[in-house]
């Protein structure tokens, strides 16, 4: 044998399966035994908790979803807000009717300079101040206008109708034409050039608005010479002569309460929300608010002493009131200083306690000495 040829490679051979026999088609199927429910066993601790988390995640998506929601509709309801007309209580929160109660404390004071009191005295006073509050509706339109995008950086601001969206500049613009034309309607039907301490009162307020409250110290000055044409509005529309250390105890106060909001600004929301803050620090403030109300105190008893027109034998009452006055002035600076207060002063007036009833005593103790018969030239 030749073991060298190669010997043909053996046959595979590969079985083939049978067929599969066909499925009897009319057969019906056999029945599945079910065993019967078994009653449900308490979850392990382990298995509650996860249960329970489980739970928790998806309540609180759920209250997440819906907080989305709320918050979508609101946005969609303020964009709305903006494009259609807005609410009156809207453009009267504009005008900011809770302080026109300046008008009402400043300007009267000029009926403490003339005696006897009549009812020709008060319709005028009346007169002027609803010019002034007609001029300082205006000013704080225009003022809220220019400050719109500053006032949205402020935490307490930013609710304001204009910088909310809640009234539109349009319909600001508007507003503020409306109340120029009604002034001008008062300027015309009053005394005839009576009108200059409003008029005065309104250019300051726009160069204020245009750029001096940006100006440290000058801002505060300008908001305290508005207090004071007030009150030379009302003695001129009187007819009284007005006296002046009245007039500087007024600036005085004015000027205090207005570093006085400056500082509580400082420390709300820092120096970012008014450029004129960079001017300024807390101790500096600190002592300006303190020397103010020094002046404050000891111009009105040089008012009470000189000008003022008392009844005879009203100097106890004089003596009593002034307590009055000082413990008013101590009381703000302890909101203002202590408790870190004072950014409203209308409201530190119609909400603290202690200032009310002082408040109260020292207006008796002033109508006494006023309303008593005057002693005999």
């Amino acid at each position: 044998m030749d073991i060298t040829r190669s010997s043909p490679a053996p046959v595979r051979v590969v079985a083939v399966p049978p067929e599969p026999e066909p499925a009897d088609l009319t057969a019906l199927p056999e029945p599945i035994a079910v065993e019967p429910l078994q009653p449900l066993q308490p979850l392990p601790a382990t298995a509650t908790a996860t249960t329970a988390t489980t739970s928790a995640i998806t309540t609180a998506a759920t209250t997440s979803a819906i907080t989305t929601t709320a918050t979508t509709s609101a946005t969609a309801t303020d964009v709305r807000g903006r494009r259609g007309r807005p609410r009156p209580r809207d453009l009267l929160a504009l005008l900011r009717p809770g302080q026109w109660v300046k008008n009402l404390a400043v300007v009267p004071l000029a009926l403490l300079d003339t005696h006897p009191w009549g009812a020709a005295a008060f319709l005028r006073t009346g007169w002027a101040v609803l010019g002034f509050t007609l001029a300082s509706a205006l000013v704080y339109v225009v003022n809220d206008l220019a400050d719109r995008e500053r006032d949205r950086l402020h935490p307490v601001k930013r609710h304001r109708p204009i910088a909310s969206g809640r009234v539109s500049t349009l319909a600001a613009f508007v507003l503020t034409g409306a109340l120029a034309l009604v002034l001008t309607g008062w300027a015309v039907a009053g005394p005839a050039w009576q009108w200059w301490p409003t008029a005065l009162y309104l250019a300051l307020s726009l160069a204020y608005s245009q750029g001096l409250k940006h100006v440290p110290l000058v801002d505060a000055f300008i908001v305290a010479t508005g207090f004071v044409l007030r009150l030379v509005q009302g003695a001129l529309l009187i007819g009284a002569q007005m006296s002046e250390w009245l007039a500087l105890c007024v600036f005085s106060l004015c000027l205090m309460l207005a570093l006085g909001k400056r500082r509580h600004e400082m420390t709300a929301a820092g120096r970012a929300h008014r450029p004129a803050l960079r001017g300024y620090t807390l101790a500096f403030l600190d002592h300006l608010v303190v020397l103010v109300a020094v002046l404050t105190a000891v111009s009105y008893v040089l008012y009470l002493r000189d000008d003022a027109s008392l009844a005879a034998g009203a100097s106890l009452v004089t003596l009593l009131s002034a307590p009055c006055a000082v413990f008013g002035l101590a009381r703000y600076l302890q909101l203002l200083l202590v408790e870190e207060g004072g950014g409203n002063p209308v409201h530190v007036l119609f909400r603290d306690r202690a200032t009310l009833v002082n408040a109260a005593l020292w207006a008796v103790l002033v109508a006494l000495a006023l309303l008593l018969p005057q002693s005999p030239a």
